[in-house]
């Protein structure tokens, strides 16, 4: 498996930095995560890697314009990367635009091709406490006025809305280890008790 060298060199350089300045949810650390995981999944599908590689390196870089539309965001940055079109044909810009609009995880449908089948598979990372830690960190940088009681009420609705028995997130590749998690994940959000107990460590943590 290898990445065109001048590509890398370039969104590691140009495109990587920008998630230094996102929460601490999307930050440097969520990109590279997400750039690993997507590079290990493609590898059980005929795809193009460089492709994989740059779809999952943009998918959030449209949180420059805010949250609520950042995958459409996402996918007009690539779109208008002149740079790219050093490495792609349009055809792959626009199967790469598409991909990184279809990773939200509340999106309605499945994504529109394999390579976004990939980035927002894995994009879950599905790990329990990074999950709840991440929920954590977003609404203490988003609702600061809320009191603990609050912020546990947000992280606990959160997690049944997304991620429980009936929550609106999709697996799509059958070859990853998410829905062994998801399944431990549902059983933390369903015990209020043990949830408290996490999440008091990690607000005392992201509190300091």
């Amino acid at each position: 498996m290898t990445i065109n060298n001048r590509l890398k060199e370039y969104i590691e350089q140009e495109i990587l930095p920008l998630y230094f300045s996102f929460d601490k949810a999307h930050n440097i650390d969520h990109v590279e995560q997400v750039i690993e995981q997507s590079l290990s999944l493609a590898q059980h599908y005929d795809v193009d890697m460089d492709m994989v590689y740059t779809i999952a390196a943009y998918h959030d870089t449209g949180l420059c314009e805010g949250r609520e539309f950042h995958h459409i965001a996402s996918g007009k940055i690539i779109a208008a990367d002149a740079r790219l079109r050093d490495f792609f044909t349009e055809e792959q810009i626009v199967t790469m635009c598409e991909a990184v609009e279809d990773h939200r995880a509340s999106a309605k449908s499945a994504p529109r091709s394999i390579y976004g089948c990939i980035v927002a598979e894995a994009d879950r990372c599905i790990d329990p406490m990074t999950i709840i830690r991440r929920t954590v960190q977003f609404s203490l940088k988003h609702y600061p006025e809320l009191t603990v009681e609050g912020h546990f009420k947000r992280c606990h609705d959160h997690l049944i809305e997304k991620y429980g028995r009936n929550g609106y997130l999709k697996l799509w590749i059958p070859q990853s280890n998410n829905a062994q998690r998801l399944t431990h994940l549902q059983e933390i959000a369903d015990d209020v008790a043990t949830l408290r107990s996490i999440f008091d460590t990690i607000f005392a943590e992201e509190s300091e």
